[in-house]
């Protein structure tokens, strides 16, 4: 009788040899398998639980990301690299203190690997360091310079820095490697004024290669679209923005009902009987800058915090993220009228109890902070509840000025409303009646700032605003250009120059293309 050959198992390495693989693949679901049968046979292997994480990372799974890199840094304390993606798994949820402690752990223990060193820098910039960023960046560059995304990054923070010069030889490094690289041509537009056709040229020459995504043609598009604005070419700044729009319309999820549902919850039960209930915290520190993005939030923010006794913290996502883990809320969205349901109950006492501390990394060492989320106008009332004695500065702009300037922006993973003519004034005429109504619930409590009076009429319009923060006039105020911190906004390339007004009346120049946004506002009954 002829006996089997037994198949000898593979050994624990060669498991996770062939995952890692797979998962370079793109393959994730293949190496979560073997990741399966390598803690089968050993548990305490650091590596199945890195595999594991990554794995999970690759599926959005981010609870079991966070367990996965976590078993790690038991299992092998000195892990640089979990470590590393741990402090930026926390600093996306808003844990700004646990984010701050991984971050000690990865530099104590230390890597030469310049992954982790792009890690490292990528979380350094969500907490405003864009100094401690930049030395890690330029690290990963120095390691890995073939590596497009760790240029792009140090890149980026040379712009935040106002070095626009270097930013563009970075670019430029990636583009003359890959030059069909969207997201490099699109940062290059970005950072600088072209003069020229050049550039430009070369972006459309890419948009006709065939098998181009539709979020690179988004990226591509709106690039094009900034280009010819700076060279006043009107017609092809318009044809880009609206084939840009369309190309990333394509690739968002926007549920307008489950956002309708969210302002109507808050009409209808953030009252002012329900203000009136309960207490907040005493804290005073906190100044909170809001409204629709691209209406000069930016340009807010820096006459503030160039007043000697205020910091900017930057556009912080902690105070919603405090509702959700007070509320243990797991719905992705992050803001919904579930998510604020949940929330109407709560110890407000304790949220802003949460949000200072979860901020303390970010505040600086100023009396007071600027807070810069443009989306907070949504949570004002639970804002003024978690904080009876806070400051809030609403903007205000002409409703087409303010929806054209979010319709031609290029955003990250927001305001998914802004890639439609319609959609967007839609949204609009929503956030407008909700101002209304906030305005009349909680007269007094926030302080309404125009953008085109401020940018038309500096002075006045800046005593007014420190007057409001109760802070001591400082003729730096008016000088806010001459700030030599880093913006890390969309704003970034420009907010190092004076108040200007080129901006206002600007979709004047495209009144016969966005017929559709002027219709649907006039529909809504808002006056243009």
């Amino acid at each position: 009788m002829i006996q089997q050959a037994t198949r000898t198992p593979l050994a624990p390495q060669d498991l996770l040899k062939q995952g890692f693989a797979l998962l370079n693949q793109g393959r994730p679901q293949e190496a979560a398998r073997l990741c399966q049968q390598v803690i089968a046979q050993n548990p305490r292997i650091p590596q199945a639980h890195f595999l594991v994480g990554l794995v999970a990372l690759s599926l959005r799974d981010r609870l079991t990301a966070v367990h996965a890199f976590g078993s790690v840094t038991q299992l092998q304390p000195d892990h640089a690299a979990a470590w590393a993606q741990l402090a930026k798994l926390f600093i996306e949820e808003g844990q700004v203190n646990r984010a701050d402690q991984a971050l000690k752990e990865a530099e104590k223990h230390g890597s030469s690997d310049p992954l982790v060193q792009d890690l490292l820098g990528t979380v350094y910039t969500r907490m405003g360091d864009h100094a401690r960023a930049k030395v890690q960046f330029e690290q990963a560059v120095a390691g890995a310079s073939e590596h497009p995304q760790y240029s792009l990054n140090l890149a980026n923070n040379r712009v935040y820095h106002g070095d626009i010069a270097e930013a563009e030889g970075l670019y430029q490094s990636v583009l003359n490697r890959i030059p069909n690289h969207a997201q490099a041509h699109w940062a290059l537009a970005s950072a600088r004024k072209a003069t020229d056709r050049q550039h430009l040229e070369a972006m459309q020459a890419v948009l006709q290669q065939p098998n181009i995504s539709e979020r690179s043609r988004a990226f591509l598009h709106y690039a094009v679209g900034k280009e010819c604005e700076d060279l006043k070419d009107w017609d092809g700044a318009i044809d880009a923005f609206m084939a840009g729009a369309k190309a990333r319309r394509a690739t968002v999820a926007y549920d307008e009902v489950a956002e309708q549902a969210m302002f109507d919850f808050l009409a209808e039960h953030c009252t002012e009987q329900w203000l009136a209930d309960g207490q907040g915290s005493d804290h005073r520190a906190p100044i909170f800058v809001l409204g629709q993005p691209r209406t000069g939030t930016t340009l807010i923010e820096r006459i503030i915090t160039s007043h000697s006794d205020v910091s900017s913290a930057g556009e912080l996502q902690q105070f919603g993220m405090s509702l959700r883990r007070l509320n243990n809320h797991q719905d992705p969205r992050r803001f919904s009228a579930e998510l604020f349901a949940a929330s109407m109950a709560l110890d407000f006492k304790q949220v802003g109890d949460s949000y200072m501390n979860a901020t303390k990394r970010l505040q600086g060492g100023t009396p007071r902070f600027v807070d810069k989320l443009p989306v907070n106008y949504l949570l004002i009332p639970f804002i003024l509840k978690a904080f009876p004695n806070a400051k809030i500065v609403h903007l205000t702009r002409d409703p087409m000025d303010a929806c054209f300037a979010s319709f031609k922006q290029l955003f990250a993973d927001a305001y998914l409303h802004s890639y439609d003519q319609a959609e967007m004034a839609r949204h609009h005429s929503r956030y407008l009646k909700l101002m209304a109504l906030y305005r009349e619930r909680f007269a007094g409590r926030f302080f309404d700032i125009s953008y085109e009076a401020t940018a038309q009429d500096l002075e006045p319009n800046a005593r007014a605003l420190i007057g409001y923060l109760e802070l001591p006039w400082q003729d730096a105020c008016l000088n806010f250009h001459q700030q030599s911190g880093a913006v890390s906004t969309a704003s970034a390339a420009q907010v190092r120059e004076p108040a200007h007004t080129r901006s206002i009346g600007r979709w004047k120049k495209y009144q016969q293309q966005l017929q559709p946004m002027l219709q649907t506002l006039s529909n809504e009954n808002i006056a243009i």
